[in-house]
C-alpha cells in the first residue's frame, strides 16, 4: 500500500514545512531574486518531486532544508524540519540536523565521494560525527547501510575505494551514506541524471523500497518527467522561482492546469511518437554512398602497470550511408563512444576493418587522414568542456575554419555569423564567452562549430543528455532541420532510446562491445529481438504514471526470466 494514502496516515505529521520562502542572491549588480513565495509540506513516507528547468529555483528551494544556502544568498520566510526552523539554526545545530534529520543525495556521485578514502570510511565518518559510536559499531552500521541499498558482498566492499564501483553502484553508496543515520527526510538532487536507463530504474526502485520499508520522506529534484511519473506521489512545478502548479502525480500528468506544465510534458520525447522511421518498411538510404563501413571491428585498450587490458569493441560490423542518421544506443561501457571516436580518428582500432570516407583506418596515419577531418564534424556531450573558456564563442566556432581553410578575418567573421544564424543564435553571441551562454545555447554553438566545414559525416555523442527537456526538444528539432537541409550522414550516439527514435531511421544496439541487433528504428524499438533491448525499452521512463507502472511490472518479469 502506498505509505502516503494509508488510512492511518490520513492526517500525517509534517516532516518538512516551507512557508512563504523568498531567496535573493546578492551580486555586484544588485540583488537577484531566485525564489518567490514558495509554500509546501512533505509528509512522512511521501515522495515529493520538484520539477522545472535550470534556473527555476528547484534546487535552491530544496537545499534550504539542509541549511545549504550560498554565502551570497539571503532567505526570508520559514523552513521547518521536524519543528526546527533551518533558516535560524547556528552552525552547530545545522551540523547536528544534517544526517540525523535530513540527508542529501547529490547529482554526481563521483564528486560527492572522496577518491582517497574507502567508501566505508566515508559512511562511518557521518555515523561517528553524530554520536559516541565505536569504530566497530560504525563499521557494522556502514555495512548494514550498504546491504540495504543492494550492494553485493558489503562486508568486503566496505573497504573498496570509489573508483572500484560503477556509476550506479557509486550512487548506491551515496544513498547508503544518506541512510546511515535513518533520517526522516532525504533530498535527492537529480540523482539519476548521469545514469543509464537500466541503472536509473534500479535506483528509483531502491528509493521506492526505502520509502516503503523505512517510512523515509523523499524530496526528489529533477527535470526528467519520466522519473517523476515513475516515483512521485505529488509534484510541484516551478518556473522562474515560483510554484506554478502543485498536484498529485496522476492528476498533474492527466490534467495539467498550467501552460508551463503542459509545455514541459509536450517537450518530453516519447518512444514511438513522431518516430523518424514511422511508416518505413526498408532502409531508406540503403542505395546511397557508404560513408562508414565497419567489418568485424575490434578495439582493445592495453592494461597499465600489470593490469589486464580491456576490449571495448568486439567484432562490430555496421554501415552508415550518405544522408542517414544512424542511432547507436547502449549503456555506459557498451563501446558506442569508442566507436564514434575511432571513426573520427581520435582512437586507434586493433583489428578488423573500418573504412571512413574511403580511408581504411587500419592503416591510420595522421598526415594521410588529416585532409578527411574537414569532412567530419563532432558534437561533444558537454559543450562547456569542449569549448576553450579563454576564447570567445566566435573564436571557438571559427577554430575548424582556421585549421582547414585560408579564409581572411572578414570572411571568417561572416562565416561565423552565418553559422550562428543557422543554429538560431544571434550573431552578437560571437563576442560572448562560453560561460555567458546557457547550456542549450552552448550546445547550439557546438553544433554550429561541427557544421563549419560542411561535413559529409557528423558524429554526435550524447549531445542532449545534460539539457532540460524543453531545451533538448529545441536542439533536437534544430538538428533534424539542419540534417534535412544539409543532408549530412550522422552517427547519433545516445542511451536515450526516445531521442534516438525521434531522429534515427536506422538503429543499432550495443552491449559490452557487441552489436546485438540493428534495423529500422520503428522495428527495433517496438518489436526487439534481443532480451537486452527489451530490458532497455522497459527501463526507459515515460511521462505517464499508469504506463510507468506497467513498465515496472515488465522489468520485474524480465528480471525473473534471467
Amino acid at each position: 500500500m502506498n505509505a502516503v494514502n494509508s488510512p492511518e496516515m490520513a492526517k500525517p505529521a509534517v516532516v518538512l514545512s516551507v512557508e512563504d520562502l523568498n531567496i535573493d542572491f546578492v551580486t555586484d549588480s544588485g540583488a537577484v531574486p531566485a525564489v518567490r513565495g514558495v509554500d509546501f509540506n512533505v509528509a512522512p513516507g511521501e515522495i515529493l518531486a520538484i520539477v522545472g528547468e535550470s534556473g527555476s529555483g528547484k534546487s535552491v528551494t530544496a537545499r534550504t532544508a539542509l541549511g545549504m544556502l550560498a554565502e551570497n544568498g539571503a532567505a526570508q520566510g520559514a523552513v521547518y524540519l521536524k519543528g526546527q526552523d533551518m533558516l535560524h539554526l547556528d552552525a552547530a545545530e545545522l551540523r547536528a540536523a544534517r544526517g540525523r534529520d535530513v540527508s542529501m543525495v547529490f547529482q554526481e556521485p563521483s564528486t560527492a565521494l572522496n577518491p582517497v578514502f574507502t567508501v566505508g570510511w566515508q559512511i562511518m565518518e557521518g555515523i561517528r560525527a553524530h554520536g559516541k559510536v565505536s569504530k566497530k559499531e560504525a563499521r557494522a552500521q556502514a555495512i548494514e547501510a550498504m546491504r540495504q541499498v543492494g550492494i553485493p558482498d558489503p562486508e568486503s566492499r566496505v573497504d573498496y575505494y570509489p573508483h572500484q564501483f560503477s556509476g550506479g553502484q557509486k550512487q548506491r553508496v551515496v544513498i547508503a551514506a544518506a541512510l546511515a543515520l535513518k533520517p526522516a527526510l532525504i533530498v535527492a538532487d537529480e540523482p539519476t541524471t548521469a545514469l543509464d536507463v537500466t541503472v536509473q530504474a534500479e535506483i528509483l526502485q531502491l528509493l521506492r523500497t526505502l520509502r516503503e520499508e523505512l517510512g523515509t520522506a523523499i524530496v526528489i529534484i529533477t527535470h526528467n518527467m519520466g522519473v517523476v511519473a515513475d516515483i512521485a506521489d505529488r509534484v510541484i512545478v516551478m518556473n522562474q522561482g515560483r510554484i506554478v502548479e502543485q498536484a498529485p502525480a496522476e492528476q498533474l500528468f492527466g490534467q495539467p492546469r498550467d501552460d508551463y506544465t503542459r509545455s514541459l510534458l509536450a517537450a518530453v520525447p516519447h518512444l514511438g511518437r513522431n518516430s523518424a522511421s514511422e511508416g518505413l518498411s526498408e532502409r531508406p538510404h540503403a542505395q546511397g554512398e557508404v560513408v562508414v563501413e565497419a567489418r568485424d571491428l575490434r578495439i582493445h585498450f592495453p592494461g597499465r602497470l600489470g593490469a589486464p587490458g580491456f576490449t571495448a569493441v568486439d567484432g562490430v560490423s555496421l554501415k552508415i550511408h550518405a544522408g542517414e542518421v544512424y542511432g547507436l544506443v547502449g549503456e555506459s561501457g557498451s563501446g558506442k563512444t569508442t566507436i564514434g571516436r575511432t571513426i573520427a580518428g581520435l582512437n586507434h582500432m586493433t583489428d578488423g576493418s573500418l573504412n571512413v570516407l574511403g580511408y581504411e583506418m587500419a592503416q591510420f596515419k595522421e598526415r594521410n587522414f588529416k585532409p578527411l577531418r574537414r569532412q567530419i564534424g563532432f558534437v561533444f556531450q558537454d559543450p562547456a568542456a569542449s569549448f576553450n573558456p579563454h576564447l570567445t564563442v566566435g573564436e571557438c566556432v571559427a577554430e575548424p575554419l582556421r585549421v582547414h581553410t585560408s579564409l581572411n578575418e572578414r570572411e571568417m567573421r561572416a562565416k561565423v555569423a552565418s553559422l550562428l544564424e543557422a543554429v538560431q543564435l544571434p550573431a552578437g553571441f560571437a563576442q560572448r564567452y562560453p560561460h555567458e551562454l546557457s547550456g542549450g545555447q552552448r550546445q547550439r554553438a557546438s553544433l554550429g562549430r561541427a557544421l563549419a566545414l560542411d561535413p559529409k559525416l557528423l558524429i554526435a555523442d550524447e549531445p542532449t543528455s545534460a539539457l532540460d527537456v524543453s531545451v533538448q526538444a529545441k536542439v533536437l528539432e534544430l538538428f533534424k532541420e539542419l540534417q534535412d537541409e544539409l543532408g549530412f550522414a550522422a552517427l547519433f550516439i545516445s542511451h536515450d532510446l526516445a531521442v534516438v527514435d525521434l531522429l534515427s531511421t536506422w538503429v543499432g544496439v550495443l552491449y559490452r562491445g557487441s552489436l546485438l541487433e540493428e534495423g529500422l528504428g520503428s522495428q527495433v524499438l517496438s518489436n526487439p529481438r534481443h532480451a537486452y533491448t527489451r530490458r532497455l525499452i522497459a527501463s526507459l521512463p515515460v511521462p505517464d504514471p499508469a504506463e510507468q507502472a506497467q513498465r515496472r511490472a515488465l522489468i520485474q518479469s524480465l528480471n525473473q526470466q534471467d
